[in-house]
């Protein structure tokens, strides 16, 4: 396994955590809206690990500081966000293609969020565009036997997700709109994540699996 962040320390941190439990893997500096920094960082992962079978797009801007109308935001802020969450998606996906192909195939996992089915502010639109690119990059690599496919998940357990929202809206959520009602856990979202990248779900492309406990409900 590969892990590869702009942050080279939290990088180390998770290979060795990994590495720890029995797992091989390896630490790459990677700025996911660069597309030098990605093709290096893919270079060296194939090097050390002899090619790529599963890609996780999960790098991302947080949800506060964009969650705004466009017209408070800067032109920069807007960019180094869709740089890095719709950019670096296509980046990353396109420096993975070559080596997936030349091995059989391979699994696209885009990380969209429940913002892209429902908030019209510049976060939820970013992550609004990983759907159509799911769509886009499942049909323009079933040729190269690579499904491609995403999860939105939901409001999740962690520090920084809850860190993000009021209180008052998080328990809005879960007590009302929400069918389950409870928060999600990182286990639920790896569970779908696993899915996606298992064989199990080798019939499945162009999808966006919702991780929400049925919030939004769509038709």
């Amino acid at each position: 396994m590969a892990i590869a962040d702009i942050d080279r320390a939290a990088a180390d941190r998770a290979a060795a955590e990994l590495t720890a439990e029995g797992a091989r893997a390896v630490a790459v500096t990677c700025d996911v809206a660069n597309e030098q920094h990605v093709d290096t960082a893919v270079g060296l992962a194939i090097e050390q690990l002899g090619g790529i079978d599963i890609l996780i797009n999960n790098a991302g801007r947080h949800l506060t500081k964009y969650n705004q109308p466009f017209s408070v935001l800067s032109r920069d802020d807007i960019r180094e966000l869709f740089e890095v969450n719709v950019i670096g998606v296509i980046n990353c996906t396109l420096a993975c293609r070559d080596s997936m192909r030349e091995r059989g195939g391979g699994v696209v996992l885009n990380i969209s969020s429940m913002a892209g089915f429902m908030n019209v502010s510049p976060y939820g639109v970013s992550k609004l565009a990983v759907r159509g690119l799911t769509v886009a990059f499942a049909s323009e690599l079933s040729p190269d036997r690579i499904r491609v496919n995403a999860i939105a998940p939901g409001l999740t357990n962690t520090e920084s997700a809850l860190a993000e929202l009021p209180h008052g809206l998080v328990d809005d959520i879960v007590r009302e709109r929400q069918l389950v009602h409870r928060l999600g856990t990182t286990d639920d979202v790896v569970s779908a994540m696993l899915y996606l990248c298992s064989d199990d779900s080798s019939f499945i492309t162009g999808e966006t699996l919702k991780v929400s406990g049925g919030y939004p409900l769509n038709f």
